[in-house]
């Protein structure tokens, strides 16, 4: 005979309901809004990276530049404090070279942006070239006037440090660069001892503190570089490896 559908061995189970706490085989992880803002902004950083000359190299080649140039000059001074001809051709050479690989580096870095970004920087490059001729009309006109060899000399290396180091400081604030900031300061200073130093001294100041301080820069950019790759390689890391439990 049938069985009674209200007996209790007969009864379906009751449903069990999941705890909401335990996560759900195969669903999604949560949505972490401080963990995506942090990998959008190592994305960012990296194609900024890819866009923009890479400060590391500028700084090496000017502080290779000014050290190896300055201290030429510095070697071959004589008593009166004026340096040797080679030692001019040396310096030549080392500002030329390092402003040629100025030049076709940032271009080739840049080449291809477009906005507001590429507009800086090309009010920027226009700076340094309307800066140096600018100086360079100075010092023809000190010549003129009677300066000594002496003076032009003094002039020569101190005006170029106030036109490099306040173009610096305008690129930090065009740029947002603190870093940049800093490096126009210590060479509106360095200009500044350099020149009351007097000759021969201001040559070597010019070599230890001008072009050593370029070169700790490049270090510095170095160890803060390596630092960014370090933390994107954790974002990226961190991503993977939720993505990895997620498919298994």
């Amino acid at each position: 005979m049938p069985s009674d559908p209200t007996a209790p061995g007969d009864r379906d189970p009751a449903p069990t309901h999941a705890d909401p706490a335990e996560p759900v085989a195969g669903a999604a992880p949560a949505f972490d809004p401080a963990e995506t803002l942090r990998l959008i902004q190592v994305q960012q950083d990296r194609a900024r990276a890819a866009t923009e000359p890479d400060g590391r190299l500028l700084y090496l080649a000017w502080g290779i530049a000014w050290l190896v140039g300055y201290l030429c000059l510095f070697l071959s001074a004589g008593a009166d404090g004026q340096a040797a001809p080679w030692a001019f051709v040396v310096f030549s050479g080392a500002i030329v070279s390092a402003v040629a690989f100025t030049i076709v580096h940032s271009v080739t870095r840049t080449a291809g942006t477009r906005g507001v970004s590429a507009r800086t920087g090309a009010l920027y490059g226009w700076s340094w070239m309307l800066g140096f001729l600018t100086l360079g009309l100075v010092l023809g006109g000190l010549a003129r006037a009677g300066a000594s060899e002496e003076v032009m000399a003094l002039a020569s290396n101190a005006f170029a440090c106030v036109v490099v180091g306040l173009l610096y400081l305008g690129g930090a604030a065009a740029f947002q660069d603190v870093r940049l900031f800093v490096l126009g300061v210590w060479i509106l200073l360095v200009a500044a001892v350099a020149t009351y130093a007097g000759l021969p001294l201001t040559y070597l100041v010019m070599a230890a503190l001008g072009g050593g301080g370029f070169l700790v820069m490049a270090g510095i950019e170095h160890a803060l570089r390596a630092r960014r790759r370090s933390v994107a390689a954790r974002c990226v890391g961190t991503v993977g490896g939720s993505g990895e439990a997620v498919d298994a």
